[in-house]
């Protein structure tokens, strides 16, 4: 009787396993062990720890927060909040500058979230970030169904609201100079003056 050798893919299979338990491990720990200020996400497989805004990023999240306090006081705006994204073998963990959503969306002691009823997302690029923001977040965002990306550019001093994600990108993108106005559709409904940026 001839006895066959197993075949490699349940070792093939287990590395894959250890692997996707060894980056979430790895993003656990790191997580763990920053500094305050400093945060840490998974985007699209690898690890990403990010230093403490600068004041300029900060006065753009600020500007961005109160004109939705003026124009929407029934969405919430979260800042710092953690979002769970689909994609890739462990999922991206992503920390949005600013996060629009429903009030209450995130009432409860989860760090990162399913994005269920976000409406916006904004990210604020800087020399560190700027790649991921334009690239590895756009596809985990319209992965994840969020109608609304604003994508604040301040290497190429511009404005860009990307809208009706399919697949892993969306269809429509409308860019304005920074200072320019960008209309938000509904259900967001106001022009957003980027004049303060």
């Amino acid at each position: 009787m001839a006895v066959t050798a197993p075949e490699r893919e349940p070792e093939v299979a287990m590395n894959k396993r250890n692997a996707v338990a060894s980056v979430e491990e790895a993003f656990d720990a790191i997580d763990a062990s920053l500094p305050e200020g400093w945060r840490v996400e998974l985007i699209e497989g690898e690890i990403h720890v990010v230093p403490p805004a600068n004041g300029e990023h900060e006065e753009i999240v600020s500007e961005i927060t109160g004109q939705f306090r003026d124009h929407r006081k029934d969405l919430a705006r979260y800042t710092g909040i953690g979002l769970r994204l689909p994609g890739g073998s462990s999922g991206n963990r992503v920390i949005p500058d600013v996060a629009i959503a429903p009030k209450g969306s995130f009432a409860d002691d989860q760090e990162f979230h399913a994005p269920t009823g976000v409406l916006l997302v904004a990210e604020i690029t800087s020399r560190s970030t700027g790649d991921s923001d334009r690239k590895g977040k756009l596809r985990g965002y319209a992965r994840a169904g969020i109608p609304h990306y604003l994508l604040i550019d301040r290497e190429a001093d511009t404005a860009t609201l990307f809208s009706e994600p399919e697949g892993e990108a969306y269809v429509r993108r409308v860019s304005v100079k920074l200072s320019g106005k960008l209309e938000l559709p509904e259900p967001l409904g106001f022009v957003l003056d980027t004049g303060e940026f």
